[in-house]
């Protein structure tokens, strides 16, 4: 079962709960019609398509359609295989962000080590770059009907010793170069680095062909596995990209097939559930210009062919070089961190988005400020997040313990008025103009409102709902430890959270049933069945979301104890007349 409808199922049966138990034990209101939501969203496990509006097509020159690969000719000059004697070399770029290294044969970036996060499922570091793969980010080019693959040539490079750069270090360039020996031809390809962020310009120049060329960048065959949970980690691998016109388009690698997309596209990424590599089209590691205009400023679209690897395609980008036979465009190799997402522009914030697409615009501010929220507590009050989580739970239900008394006096209000609204429910049975003038002159005069007792208890959900996707794509949550946990943003190993979790529910439950005048059989029914089905649902959720919302359980527990006692001393009281006509 997909974590995505675990938690929609957990959160229908909660407000299922919730509703069920308002209606059981305060009055019977007559039935309201509720449009349903015709709207309908893919969760990730498909293809995911957002338009991109405001697109002028007649504004743009001709795009770069995207090539045919073939074999290569006999007259294109080959370079297939390494020349003799020429010794292969890695070269490494080190800040303090990350350490790349690169092969010297097809300049191959081999290794993507992220020296700010650890690898989880392993000793070390965070490495992008699959096992068993030869390396990503080599070229090849179209010329005509002919392919001229430098993926194996032999490059100089420039420093040899690659660089290394501190954080008070200006940007460097990493310059690789081919020279084929029998021919003018010539490939360069340079890596501009800053020590300060994880985007990587590119630029290259090409001489000695008598044609102009299409690029083909081997994106490489996705993600390489870094979490403690790799089948979960599995299921949020995909490749993306930004269609100019379509918008962006998520494709699960689990089950990919081989495809050519056409572009223009302004990017192309692989991602999984916390890191992303990326190629964007434009020149420069800033934000890319919302003037785009030539060829070069877009990706021509993508081959994505059977990788190397069980479930894993193949990508590659293509793109024009221009008549001057110069290229550029950007990579970012790095975590998914929002703030670096956004610089980037043309939407590359979306590559991971938090959930369906109909829910983002309501979701995405509650994200944000719980994220604030709880970084403000980590940093200023110098605890764990496991700790701060704890903190978050009590003092949302202090925040909103006022709405949550309000609703539970309206409960106890609408209970009094039980009575009442039965015996005109039976007095006007055949007389439905009168039922309706009846029960509004009820509203009026006792303040009876059958949705006061649950609407404000319904403000919760919204957060429950933010932390969810919180916990399932924020970078800064992963691999934090609290207690017996190693991870907050994975489930708990020993499910004593999800049991803990359980517990309370039952006790808020046991103590509302307690409170009732009469054994009602529904209520204990979902006294019993409610827990375990949250248990099973809540048990393969993240720990951290587990924390918060037991945390909230136990903190209601002493209202739902106070609204208890209220309605016991109602039994006693006399009940309300109806005012005669």
């Amino acid at each position: 079962m997909r974590t995505e409808f675990r938690f929609v199922l957990a959160v229908g049966l909660m407000f299922l709960v919730l509703m069920a138990t308002n209606r059981l034990f305060p009055p019977v209101v007559p039935e309201t019609t509720l449009s349903p939501d015709s709207s309908v969203a893919d969760s990730e496990g498909g293809v995911v398509t957002e338009d991109n509006e405001g697109r002028d097509a007649s504004s743009r020159s001709e795009l770069p359609s995207l090539p045919e690969v073939v074999d290569n000719a006999p007259d294109v000059p080959s370079g297939d295989t390494p020349e003799e004697g020429v010794p292969e070399r890695q070269v490494t770029v080190e800040t303090p962000l990350y350490r790349f290294s690169f092969s010297s044969y097809g300049a191959r970036l081999i290794s993507a080590e992220l020296t700010q996060f650890q690898a989880l499922n392993r000793e070390g570091l965070v490495d992008l770059i699959p096992e068993g793969i030869d390396g990503y980010l080599s070229q090849r080019l179209i010329i005509g009907s002919d392919t001229l693959d430098l993926s194996g040539v032999p490059y100089s490079v420039e420093p040899e010793g690659g660089l290394s750069l501190s954080a008070s270090d200006e940007a460097g360039i990493l310059r690789f170069t081919y020279q084929h020996p029998t021919s003018d031809f010539s490939f360069t390809i340079s890596y501009n680095f800053s020590p300060d962020t994880y985007s990587v310009g590119v630029s290259g120049e090409l001489s000695g062909l008598s044609e102009r060329p299409a690029l083909l960048t081997d994106l490489g065959e996705g993600v390489a596995f870094a979490e403690a949970d790799s089948a979960q980690e599995a299921r949020t691998m995909a490749y993306v990209h930004n269609h100019l016109d379509e918008g962006i388009q998520s494709t699960i690698l689990e089950g990919a097939e081989a495809e050519i997309v056409e572009g223009p596209l302004l990017w192309a990424a692989f991602r999984n559930k916390f890191f992303v590599t990326a190629l964007l089209a434009g020149e420069g590691v800033e934000g890319l210009s919302e003037d785009l205009t030539t060829d070069r400023d877009y990706l021509g679209g993508l081959i994505v062919s059977e990788g190397s690897l069980p479930e894993r395609v193949k990508v590659e980008t293509a793109q024009s070089v221009g008549n001057d036979g110069r290229f550029a465009y950007r990579l970012f190799l790095g975590p998914q961190e929002y703030t670096r997402l956004s610089s980037l522009g043309q939407g590359m914030e979306e590559v991971n988005p938090y959930g369906w697409r109909f829910f983002r615009p309501i979701i995405r501010p509650f994200v944000s400020v719980i994220m604030a929220i709880l970084v403000f507590l980590h940093t200023n009050l110098a605890i764990g997040y496991g700790w701060v989580l704890i903190v978050f739970g009590v003092a949302m239900r202090i925040v909103l313990f006022p709405l949550n008394h309000r609703a539970m006096k309206a409960q106890l209000r609408n209970m009094s008025v039980q009575p009442l609204v039965q015996e005109i429910q039976k007095k006007y049975k055949d007389n439905p103009e009168k039922l309706q003038k009846e029960m509004m002159r009820l509203y009026k005069e006792h303040g009876f409102n059958p949705l006061a007792g649950c609407l404000p208890m319904l403000l919760p959900f919204p957060m429950l709902i933010a932390l969810f996707f919180v916990f399932q794509n924020t970078i800064e949550l992963r691999g934090v430890p609290f207690l017996w946990l190693a991870d907050l943003s994975a489930k708990d190993p020993v499910y004593i959270l999800p049991v803990l979790l359980a517990i309370s529910m039952f006790l808020m439950q046991w103590v509302s049933l307690r409170s009732l005048d009469q054994p009602n059989p529904q209520m204990k029914m979902m006294m019993w069945m409610m827990p375990p089905f949250m248990l099973f649902i809540f048990m393969n959720l993240a720990s951290g979301l587990n924390l918060y919302y037991a945390t909230a359980n136990v903190a209601t527990i002493p209202q739902q104890i106070w609204i208890a006692r209220e309605r016991k001393k109602m039994r006693g009281q006399a009940p309300l007349k109806l005012r005669s006509d």
